[in-house]
């Protein structure tokens, strides 16, 4: 669950992306695993809901690093976070993330998939234009 003001609005990087609503600053905790909003969905439930949720699920869930059996779907704009390899983000605690770096109101908020999801890889066929 994002801890911050927050909107979704067309990103250079992908589509669509999660931006700031309001200035946040170096080592804010900005998001933060809340199980009553972000659904944690055993694998062996997901094969049981009709396709559509599970090409939701899919699309916008990633592994529960305590249990890849486990996958992780946000139900707020943080499912609209987008990927690079310089995030203004961390994610290394697969329960909270903080920013690294100050992010200005209508900034784009990044993270690095890699650092929860390790089997994580840029897919053929998606762009994903590295944020500086």
């Amino acid at each position: 669950m994002l801890l911050v003001p927050t909107y979704v609005a067309p990103s250079q990087i992908e589509g669509v992306g999660v931006f700031a609503a309001e200035d946040i600053e170096p080592g804010d905790l900005i998001w933060e695993l809340a199980p009553g909003l972000d659904r944690l969905i055993p694998q062996g439930e997901l094969t049981t809901l009709p396709e559509a949720v599970q090409l939701f699920a899919e699309r916008y869930g990633y592994p529960y690093p305590h249990d890849p059996e486990v996958l992780v779907v946000e139900l707020d704009n943080g499912r609209f976070m987008n990927h690079s390899t310089r995030p203004n983000t961390s994610f290394k605690d697969p329960d909270a993330g903080y920013a690294i770096s100050a992010i200005k109101a209508g900034e784009e908020i990044i993270c690095n998939y890699a650092e929860f999801d390790p089997s994580f890889e840029i897919l053929p066929g998606r762009l994903f234009v590295d944020a500086e």
